[in-house]
């Protein structure tokens, strides 16, 4: 069994909003203590992801899950905050808290400062919509940055908080490798080259990305992983593999999005079924150097620098 870290899960979305419990979990929910053991998970990236069809103001969203994720802390002793001296091999499964969607900050850098002492680590400047920020992949206009988001963009590379380009358009991101003065990462997108869809990567974002040192966690969406309407852990390999050959071995990590979608590869429903994604990683020739990187240690050694 390799350790893994898994750079996006949308389990505190549930907590709040559906009562997702680690320990009891809802039949929908994908994001479990007991299933992240027996995968091997170490290092979990739990998003606070901002849903902009709710009343509920985008800041307020926020900070209830970051309670929920503060209380999940307290009330399972398995997970702790990740710290630069964590290992795998101490049993426990580290934690990195992000957003998902600036909508949080409000264009505001006391905001921004203010989510940075309460533990957030690393956000995405949109969702699927464009934003006072910048531009969504898969919303219209492939804008860019704002005035308002360049200035966030300074704030977070000053502050210590990671720049995830996932869902960002294309010219966000040029405009992103352009400025930022720390490297970025994508925590769940795929390369567009294996399948040519609007919020993976294209080749050359996946090369900048880890020419700064950056990693790109590739994600289980059935959609963004091929044309089939049922995708497998073959076609999670397929990108994994287009990653490593554009990116190199360094790049290469994991961002699953479980309890982010509504339909799953059909031999791959939680993280227990890790270890099975990575025998298929064995069969296709990779080393058991290269899955202990791309499983675990790239993502981590991305990340630890902002803790």
């Amino acid at each position: 069994m390799f350790p893994v870290s898994d750079g996006h899960s949308d389990f505190l979305y549930g907590a709040v909003q559906s009562g997702y419990d680690m320990l009891q979990p809802k039949k929908e929910q994908t994001t479990r203590l007991e299933d992240m053991l027996r995968g091997g998970v170490a290092l979990q990236f739990f998003a606070c992801w901002i849903d902009t069809t709710l009343q509920t103001q985008p800041l307020h969203q926020c900070i209830a899950m970051i309670d929920a994720y503060y209380r999940m802390l307290e009330e399972h002793n398995e997970f702790v905050p990740l710290t630069r001296d964590f290992t795998p091999e101490s049993g426990k499964i580290a934690t990195i808290l992000t957003v998902e969607g600036g909508e949080a900050v409000d264009g505001s850098m006391a905001v921004l400062r203010v989510l940075h002492r309460l533990g957030v680590r690393a956000m995405t400047l949109t969702w699927n919509e464009n934003n006072e920020l910048s531009g969504a992949a898969l919303a219209r206009g492939n804008k860019g940055l704002t005035a308002i988001g360049r200035d966030i963009i300074d704030e977070m590379c000053a502050l210590g908080v990671a720049i995830d380009v996932s869902h960002l358009s294309d010219r966000s991101i040029e405009q992103v490798l352009a400025r930022a003065t720390r490297p970025i990462f994508a925590s769940h997108s795929n390369a567009r080259s294996v399948y040519d869809n609007p919020r993976s990567l294209s080749d050359e974002f996946i090369r900048e990305i880890a020419k700064q040192g950056g990693t790109v966690g590739v994600n289980f969406y059935y959609l963004q992983l091929g044309k089939n309407p049922v995708a497998c852990i073959d076609d999670i390999v397929r990108h994994i593999c287009r990653v490593v050959e554009v990116g190199g071995i360094e790049c290469c990590a994991i961002g699953s999005d479980l309890d982010g979608m509504h339909q799953y590869p059909r031999d791959f429903k939680t993280s227990k079924d890790f270890p099975a994604l990575f025998e298929a990683l064995l069969k296709r020739g990779f080393t058991e150097a290269d899955i202990y990187r791309i499983a675990y240690q790239n993502l981590h050694d991305y990340i630890v620098q902002f803790v």
